[in-house]
């Protein structure tokens, strides 16, 4: 357990990431959504009507800085606990004396770092005095906290999702850090935009991972004891791999997403592979590569083998529990399976044909037959007659029509003869027959 003043002097002294530390919302960096002008949590800071929340996002993010200076705008007393070091017993001790505290009119604000890492009696033991007001209790977790906190506690806790934080704004930290005389605002430091976006890349959204690189990498610099230049090869010893990849926004990024989506179309996985570990190992964001893996599932796969979707969107979901490194292996299994199904791009082609159409055709009406009825003047005016209920029918399928007379008989999606479309192919084409067929008899 920690209590500190809200107004003591930071020395400079410690790590650059905790003397760059931001002290108000001004400096506060990401959270637009949160922290935004006429966003709920800026507007319950601002009105002083803070209550029990938790703080859910990926590590760096400033969660136990956005605590610090809720504590600071509101003029409590901040205490933070840890889940290691703090009992039962402990817990109590404090929450007595927040309760004298708050019969005298002051505020205590209690933050609990990793707050998923607590047992169930811990935090039962903060529910009483949450419930009473004697605390404000803002925990903070990487967790999902639908499965790590217990019902009762999080009922009485506001949930914020805490961003990772854009590159853009990491560079903005970088930058401010260099000029700040917390931070090596007094040094001469020699350092180029391109290598501050190295290091923003290579933090993937966690400014604390930013700022120690930069404080290894400024402090191993060529220079003396006031001055230093970083150089790319300096850089690249201080994170431990080579920039096969820093300009996001630049060609190579997108030549090394064409590559991987182009080896996998052409179902050349050792290529594919290769591609792949070129963006991760550069520090690509897995979540990025994983997104254009799911779109390659469907556009270049789709009804071949319908797996490749399913895959896909588990490496997704993989990536998303786990991060770098340990999601390589599944991005790998997701490129892999992609590779080598068999390839179809006919769902593509049948989306862009009838996007053409919808786009010339907006005020073509729907069939009276396949449109709702809610109401009795749209009952009378025919909404609905005629419709066919296809589960009343034997095999389930009817012959009615569903396109606008102008579109009858157009077909936008054609199957290929690849993996298992084949026998979707036979399936629509068998299908189509019947209709025809039905058609026919109708109209004699």
């Amino acid at each position: 357990m920690e209590q500190s003043s809200l107004f003591d002097d930071r020395a400079l002294t410690g790590p650059l990431a905790d003397r760059m530390r931001p002290e108000t919302l001004e400096d506060y960096a990401g959270q637009a959504h949160l922290l935004g002008e006429g966003k709920i949590l800026r507007r319950m800071i601002d009105r002083d009507e803070v209550q029990s929340m938790i703080f859910w996002g990926p590590p760096g993010v400033g969660k136990t800085t956005l605590a610090r200076i809720i504590a600071r705008y509101t003029k409590s007393n901040f205490i933070v606990f840890s889940a290691v070091t703090s009992g039962i017993k402990e817990i109590r001790e404090v929450m007595n004396k927040a309760e004298t505290a708050r019969k005298m009119g002051e505020k205590t604000i209690v933050f609990v770092d990793e707050i998923h890492r607590f047992n169930k009696a811990q935090q039962d033991a903060f529910l009483p005095y949450v419930e009473r007001g004697s605390i404000i209790l803002i925990g903070a977790t990487t967790e999902n906290p639908s499965f790590e906190i217990n019902n009762a506690l999080l009922s009485r806790c506001k949930v914020f999702v805490l961003e990772a934080l854009k590159e853009d704004d990491i560079v903005s930290l970088l930058k401010k850090a260099l000029e700040d005389p917390r931070g090596f605002g007094s040094w001469e430091v020699h350092i180029t935009d391109d290598l501050l976006h190295m290091i923003a890349m290579y933090a993937n959204g966690d400014a604390r991972t930013a700022l120690n690189t930069l404080e290894l990498a400024v402090m191993n610099g060529q220079g003396d004891s006031v001055s230093s230049t970083v150089t790319k090869e300096i850089l690249e010893q201080c994170i431990s791999r080579k920039s096969l990849l820093y300009d996001k926004d630049g060609e190579e990024h997108y030549n090394l997403i064409s590559a991987l989506h182009k080896s996998m179309r052409n179902s050349d996985a050792d290529a594919a592979v290769y591609w792949l570990a070129r963006m991760l190992e550069a520090g690509e964001d897995p979540l990025y590569v994983a997104r254009r893996v799911v779109r390659f599932a469907s556009e270049d796969v789709g009804m071949a083998d319908s797996r490749a979707l399913e895959v896909a969107v588990a490496a997704y979901q993989a990536c998303h529990f786990l991060g770098m490194p340990e999601c390589s292996v599944h991005l790998t299994h997701a490129v892999v399976f992609c590779s080598l199904a068999p390839k179809s791009n006919s769902l593509e082609a049948a989306y862009m044909a009838a996007a053409d159409d919808a786009r010339n055709m907006l005020d073509e009406p729907v069939p009276l037959q396949i449109r709702n009825a809610p109401t009795k003047l749209m009952d009378e005016l025919g909404y609905g007659k005629n419709y066919m209920y296809a589960h009343d029918y034997e095999g389930h399928i009817t012959a009615m029509q569903c396109l606008p007379d102008s579109l009858q008989g157009k077909h936008y999606y054609n199957p290929s003869d690849q993996g298992v479309e084949k026998r979707v192919k036979e399936h629509k084409e068998a299908i189509e027959a019947w209709k025809e067929e039905q058609r026919k008899k109708s109209r004699q």
